[in-house]
């Protein structure tokens, strides 16, 4: 089984990370796709909502897309999310050796920083997101120390949209229309998260 798991802190989950989900899904043609939104990251600590808000805004913003599902790894185990963990827990669960990795063309180089990176990248095979105007994949491969890692590009359409910048928009009274899953932008102004 072609598995694909999706990983990040979802602080608030947008269209951006929709379309990143969708354009791998295909370009893979992967059997399974899985978005895992981490229960506690490692790397931030500053203004992350609680795990259980971020899992509830990516349920509903991949409710109508059949083709991705979500799921709790991360919450029922508790603690700090390390990929490496979730993703031994994905292969254990679903009895595959054959696991797709999606990480940001910014995140993989910082790669070596990541808890056990070794071990992950001999787990998987880590797909690259890069946007029209990132560099080369080659000066991306060539920017970290790992050695003997499977990677794919897939190039995503350009859009300049963050959980930061949406979380600003909140701040600042502003409209978050189409950057969000309109049932996102619903739960985030009934739960007043953000302001």
């Amino acid at each position: 089984m072609n598995i694909t798991l999706f990983t990040g802190t979802f602080n608030p989950v947008h269209i951006s990370h929709l379309i990143i989900a969708e354009t791998v899904r295909e370009v893979l043609n992967t059997d399974k796709f899985i978005i895992v939104p981490s229960y506690l990251p490692p790397h931030r600590n500053k203004g992350i909502l609680c795990a259980k808000h971020r899992f509830n805004m990516v349920k509903l913003a991949i409710k109508d897309n059949p083709n991705i599902e979500i799921s709790d790894v991360e919450h029922q185990r508790g603690g700090k999310s390390y990929s490496v963990r979730t993703v031994k827990e994905i292969l254990d669960l679903y009895k595959t050796d054959n696991l797709n990795f999606i990480i940001g063309a910014d995140a993989f180089h910082l790669i070596e920083t990541w808890y056990k990176a070794d071990e992950l990248a001999s787990l998987v095979k880590f797909i690259i997101v890069t946007r029209p105007d990132s560099e080369s994949i080659e000066n991306i491969i060539n920017s970290v120390r790992l050695q003997n890692f499977k990677y794919q590009e897939v190039k995503t359409p350009l859009m300049d949209i963050s959980s930061t910048f949406i979380r600003n928009k909140i701040k600042d009274g502003k409209s978050i229309k189409y950057l969000v899953h309109p049932e996102v932008e619903k739960y985030i102004e009934k739960n007043g998260l953000y302001k």
